[in-house]
């Protein structure tokens, strides 16, 4: 099978993509030629998704980074979790934030040491609500590496907001169960 019999079809949505065991089943046969011809390839994408990403072109840019993901080989780990990190930064711009956290995740999942995807799906989780999934990916990247101002400063903010969260959904809870009773 060729590079070319991957039909690009499959790849149409960049919101579909296929999961990294159909890409790895999918390229079985590509020549080690051919796997590096693509992961060059994917690599000029995210160039040119970083080069529109600098001059705040975010949907050009989220769509390099998706071009580069239909092309970059399922065995090229790090490429890829870079593209998708990228891709989740393109999509953070474009107040996406459910895909770009999913986008980090997948970052994450083929490359679990990436602080830059962790510290971006922090922010999200943080811009989303989700304050204890956002402090554990801070934690994790200040015992990674300390030097991270924005991650310090959230190890010790968010503490208090999810004990505050909690106490405020406690009172709701109570103050329902009340009215349940007096009815």
């Amino acid at each position: 099978r060729r590079s070319s019999d991957l039909e690009p079809e499959i790849f149409s949505d960049c919101d579909q993509e296929p999961e990294e065991e159909m890409l790895q089943e999918l390229e079985k046969e590509l020549s080690d030629e051919e796997r590096e011809k693509r992961r060059e390839e994917s690599g000029r994408f995210k160039e040119e998704g970083n080069t529109e990403f600098k001059k705040g072109d975010y949907i050009a840019a989220e769509n390099s980074y998706s071009r580069g993901l239909q092309i970059c080989p399922a065995c090229c780990h790090k490429e890829r979790a870079i593209l998708f990190s990228n891709r989740a930064a393109a999509r953070m711009k474009q107040d996406k934030k459910d895909s770009a956290i999913t986008d980090c995740t997948k970052a994450i999942k083929l490359n679990p040491d990436y602080i830059r995807a962790k510290l971006r799906r922090a922010e999200l989780y943080e811009k989303t609500d989700k304050l204890d999934e956002a402090l554990e990916d801070y934690k994790f990247v200040l015992e990674r590496d300390p030097s991270v101002q924005h991650a310090r400063e959230a190890c010790m903010r968010l503490p208090k907001q999810i004990e505050e969260r909690n106490e405020k959904m406690k009172e709701e809870m109570i103050s329902k169960l009340k009215d349940r009773k007096s009815t």
